[in-house]
């Protein structure tokens, strides 16, 4: 037993170390990240030109020179030709957007602000395409994310949205408000759920003879714990809690997409492109690369990009918390995460 005592008091020690050590270097990188300061902007990109110039590049290398000159004088005189016949904005364009989630999604701090550049600047006849690769994460921070997206919606601003390669849970909750979801072949799509979940260790400390003690304000003010005794009531009303985070996503995804078979879909089960299409989950099976080249005969394309450059002080502060966010949400820390 006294073996067992100094062993979990070496433990202790260490951790308390670890823990001290860590706490010291987010001191010295957040002093850092004060006296930096970070820099924002938006980028606009015209996709057009970058198509444009693909194609011009591999006929340069595949045609014999003289053809090749020719062809160039004869697009250079038909974009003239169509420059007069359409000026500048007269014809559609599509704003195209990116969302690469993690599980905070991080990445709504610029959709925010590119949201915003695109209802200052859309005219009738324009959309939206948010190119979407989330696999989900904590439901309110994915719902911040949808509620962004929401906001063209309510303007009259079609959005389109492409899934490439996954928008499940949290993703989907920001893919189904789409007026229209894309998705590639083997896209994964679905698991509208909820979880929550997380270890206890009490019988470890009960092991070592080590007390926990938790005081609480209101009977439900934490429900499940990681080093006390859990209650069968307790984990009912977490239990409660995950049920009605769930009920709440159903209807959420239920008010956009009011055809889902949602006894079917609302397992928490996700699905391939093609399967999910058949489910109702998406609309068409393509990638956002075919449909944005189609699109560029017809539209202006214009990929818009905000950037936060923060310091290094700013990106040693973010790194660290991503990784105690990634410990927390491993542990569980009480709130529910919609997870892929």
């Amino acid at each position: 037993m006294t073996d067992m005592l100094l062993d979990y008091g070496l433990f202790l020690a260490q951790t308390l170390t670890v823990i001290v050590g860590v706490a010291a270097l987010i001191g010295v990188v957040a002093t850092l990240a004060r006296r930096e300061s970070s820099t924002e902007h938006l980028e606009v990109r015209s996709m057009n030109r970058t198509f444009d110039e693909l194609k011009r590049r591999v006929r340069h290398e595949t045609l014999p020179a003289k053809r090749f000159k020719a062809e160039e004088k004869a697009r250079k005189k038909a974009e003239k030709a169509r420059a007069k016949r359409h000026p500048k904005r007269e014809r559609k364009c599509i704003f195209v957007l990116n969302f690469r989630g993690d599980i905070k999604a991080s990445a709504v701090a610029s959709l925010r602000q590119e949201v915003t550049a695109v209802l200052s600047t859309a005219r009738k006849g324009d959309e939206v395409l948010l190119r979407l690769e989330n696999a989900g994460g904590l439901v309110h921070e994915h719902g911040l994310a949808a509620s962004q997206l929401l906001r063209l919606r309510e303007r009259s601003i079609p959005l389109i949205v492409a899934v490439d390669k996954v928008a499940a849970s949290g993703g989907y909750m920001m893919a189904c408000v789409a007026d229209r979801v894309l998705a590639a072949p083997f896209a994964i799509l679905g698991s509208i759920g909820v979880l929550l979940q997380l270890p206890n260790f009490r019988r470890l400390l009960d092991s070592g003879g080590v007390d926990f003690e938790q005081v609480k304000g209101g009977e439900y003010k934490r429900t499940l714990t990681l080093f006390g005794q859990n209650t069968e009531a307790e984990r009912s009303a977490a239990q409660a809690q995950v049920d009605d985070t769930h009920a709440l996503f159903k209807e959420f995804v239920s008010e956009y997409r009011p055809d889902l078979p949602m006894d079917r879909v609302a397992t928490g089960e996700h699905w391939y492109g093609r399967r999910a299409l058949t489910l109702g989950l998406c609309d068409e099976i393509t990638t956002s690369d075919d449909y944005l080249l189609a699109a560029s005969e017809s539209a202006d394309l214009y990929e818009l990009r905000y950037v936060i450059k923060k310091g290094l002080g700013g990106r040693l502060v973010g790194s660290i918390g991503s990784i105690i966010d990634q410990l927390l949400l491993r542990l569980g820390d009480g709130r529910p995460a919609s997870t892929a």
